[in-house]
């Protein structure tokens, strides 16, 4: 039986693209033909991001009716082919402002499918796919299939082709926070 070991989950799978230096007021820029220096008149923003794994355990209740739960993945967690992990993205704005235009990057990780159709977002935030390592993102990835005729045509591109998520949250009240959950499947 192969087997998958998750550790550092928050660190390996996390990439937050924020773009906080066209956001930030008070910043001065000064440009001379050798250098730039920046310069910040107020605190900092503060985005803190969390990244959060659990596993599906299904179960029966006492009418043979399946249940799903979620368990927290911890540590060194251990997972089998076919075990469905869920991952929470939690983006909390720490600061007195509100943030605008935050971009959250995630990797499908290796030897994992992402589950199709199982995003749930705050209100307001878009996800987008990528097919192509991340270089490109879309809401509905196609790949281009030759059909048995000979024929080439457009389809959904299937679960497995998936390289990336992307959330675009276009505001971030202050003192808030935005979640983002999407399931993977693991080989």
């Amino acid at each position: 039986m192969k087997r998958v070991f998750i550790a550092g989950i928050g660190a390996g799978f996390l990439v937050a693209t924020v773009p906080f230096v066209t956001q930030m007021s008070g910043v001065a820029v000064w440009w001379s033909s050798s250098s730039a220096v920046a310069q910040n008149t107020q605190k900092q923003q503060a985005l803190q991001l969390r990244l959060e794994a659990e596993k599906q355990v299904l179960t029966k209740d006492q009418q043979g009716k399946q249940q799903v739960n979620w368990q927290a993945l911890k540590g060194q967690a251990v997972v089998k082919p076919g075990d469905v992990l869920r991952y929470t993205l939690a983006g909390e704005n720490k600061s007195d402002r509100q943030l605008k235009n935050i971009t959250f990057n995630q990797p499908i990780p290796k030897g994992m499918i992402y589950v199709l159709s199982s995003v749930s977002a705050s209100p307001n935030t878009k996800a987008v796919y990528s097919i192509d390592g991340g270089r490109s993102f879309v809401e509905n990835p196609t790949v281009q299939v030759k059909l048995a005729n000979g024929q080439v045509a457009t389809q959904p591109a299937p679960a497995s082709a998936y390289t990336h998520l992307r959330f675009q949250v276009p505001t971030i009240a202050a003192k808030t926070t935005v979640k983002v959950s999407y399931q993977t499947q693991v080989r």
